[in-house]
């Protein structure tokens, strides 16, 4: 009995793809041809949005934690993302190595040292360098990467497998909003959706893209003397391009899997080297102290928009409202691929896995090269005045084997860096052809050159300069995260709808209905093949 969900066609463009690309490709020409202007305007709209939108920011973001805690501890989360027999696809660790490089990737290694290291030289409330900036550092850091970063992937995520694995949808972000939007998710309102999670997505993972490249140049620039400029830059995604168009080429199941495991071995390698030969037990107590530290102050965090801190509020948007436009802006990348390997486990599973596991992974990793990092400037000075892209690199020349923790370093950030793309192409292929599960090659290439020239763009637009390089980026972010806001929205209000109607049905309370459930699993299949006869009759009569 085949009770898969029919596969639309994957070598058929979809009126998305057409949109989206015309607009990207629009973008990249406006930034290669005047560079000055765009990253102006660019900042210019982000500078509006940081001052007058970012309560907003906060307050959705932590409700989007808090939504994911009750689902954990609701009766909802005994919903499996699947029919009552799928199992899951990937094993558990396999699993959590592509959450983790999909999730984090570049970002870990490209602030791992750098962004502690920012916050003890200039922090937020407390005096530059010393004890009481040494705790807020790792406690900033640690809020940015955490649980607002995770929960918002979470949502996102949620709502597509649950409504493509166990409702039947394609994995497009409109359909999700089926509950609420009705069958208008199949005209218009749906087109125009998807090409918003499209463009957020190359936007997304643009950011991300260039980090890499401007660390890559950075760590080469130091290292070996190559020139850091706009030229070694493109030089980086190009080469990087091929590479990661070369692994999508072999599909999901092997390409990105198996950088996925490689991610997970390196990272392995770097953070405990580094946390064995730098400072191990100062290292596990700042992790521990700053861990609760965070919990304890957790929601004033949360909701503090610094209203009459303008020292902290200028700080508040060049990292915390930076941070959260980019989750924002990754989230429908990282969701589609989130959903499309999580399939077979239950909400609960789901939740518990995304919203603990890479956090607890993150707060050791920053722990690691952010105490490594400050012990080290308290010892040689010129680390502080070091450009972000390239402090961690100044920090390993000062340790046992430090070239090769940073050669590590390199290969890890290259290996990240195509994971991200190739999940990128996947997930953009998908998206722009009607939900297909194997995207054509054509399509997926289209996508992976297009997302290396936006990212090259942004750099132009920083005219090849660290700084103002990431600057452009940090705008980017902020700026496709806003529109795209409202989609998230939507989608934890029609998910709600949709499952809380379901457990309802099933009678899913702290003690189940187990007689109903038993009916349920038994007449599932028969409804479910029931279902697949009239979806494929409908999608040949479209193709007629």
């Amino acid at each position: 009995m085949n009770t898969s969900t029919p596969e639309p066609n994957g070598k058929k463009f979809s009126p998305v793809f057409l949109i989206s690309s015309i607009i990207v490709f629009a973008i990249v020409l406006i930034g290669v041809f005047i560079p000055t202007q765009f990253g102006d305007f660019t900042n210019e709209i982000k500078i509006w949005i940081t001052d007058n939108l970012g309560w907003y920011y906060l307050i959705l973001t932590t409700v989007i934690v808090f939504f994911c805690i009750f689902l954990i501890f609701s009766p909802i989360g005994k919903l499996k993302l699947g029919r009552p027999n799928d199992k899951p696809e990937f094993n558990t660790i396999s699993w959590f190595a592509m959450l983790f490089s999909a999730g984090m990737g570049i970002g870990l290694v490209f602030y791992g040292a750098a962004e502690p290291l920012s916050h003890f030289a200039a922090p937020p409330t407390a005096d530059p360098m010393t004890k009481q900036a040494y705790a807020e550092s790792l406690r900033s850091t640690f809020f940015h990467w955490g649980f607002h970063a995770w929960a918002v992937y979470g949502v996102v995520a949620l709502a597509l497998a649950y409504s493509q694995f166990r409702k039947g949808e394609p994995g497009l972000l409109s359909k999700t909003l089926r509950p609420i939007l009705g069958d208008r998710v199949d005209g218009p309102i749906g087109m125009f959706i998807d090409v918003l999670a499209v463009f957020a997505t190359v936007i997304g993972v643009a950011v991300s893209l260039g980090m890499g490249a401007l660390q890559i140049a950075g760590g080469l620039n130091y290292l070996f003397g190559i020139p850091n400029n706009i030229v070694t830059q493109g030089v980086i995604i190009v080469v990087v391009t091929i590479l990661f168009i070369m692994s999508a080429w072999s599909g999901l199941s092997k390409g990105i899997q198996y950088l996925s495991n490689l991610n997970i071995g390196l990272g392995s390698l770097l953070m405990f080297a580094a946390l064995f030969i730098g400072p191990t037990v100062l290292i596990m107590n700042m992790f521990t102290s700053s861990t609760g530290s965070l919990l304890d102050g957790f929601l004033f965090s949360s909701f503090d928009t610094a209203a009459q801190n303008p020292q902290k509020a200028e700080w508040m948007s060049g990292w915390t409202l930076y941070y959260w436009g980019w989750w924002m802006s990754w989230s429908p990348f990282v969701g589609v691929f989130i959903a499309r390997v999580s399939k077979g486990r239950s909400i609960r599973e789901f939740i518990s896995g995304v919203m603990l596991v890479p956090v607890i992974v993150s707060f050791l990793w920053f722990s690691v090269f952010g105490v490594l990092g400050i012990e080290t400037a308290k010892k040689h000075k010129e680390i502080l005045d070091m450009s972000v892209e390239t402090q961690l690199f100044g920090v390993f020349s000062h340790l046992p084997m430090g070239m090769v923790l940073s050669m590590v370093a390199l290969l890890l950030i290259a290996s990240f860096f195509i994971t991200s793309a190739d999940s990128a192409t996947f997930v953009l292929g998908m998206q722009t052809t009607n939900g297909s599960l194997n995207p054509s090659q054509f399509v997926k290439v289209t996508w992976g050159i297009a997302q290396s020239l936006i990212a090259f763009v942004l750099l132009l637009s920083g005219n090849g300069n660290g700084e103002e390089g990431l600057n452009a980026l940090q705008s980017a972010a902020i700026i496709s995260a806003l529109p795209f806001s409202i989609v998230v929205i939507l989608m934890m209000i029609s998910f709600y709808k949709d499952a809380n109607r379901e457990r309802k049905f099933l009678g899913l309370t702290l003690t189940p209905n187990k007689h109903r459930l038993k009916e349920y699993v038994a007449q599932s299949q028969q409804d479910y093949e029931e279902e697949l006869i009239s979806k494929r009759k409908a999608m040949r009569e479209q193709e007629q």
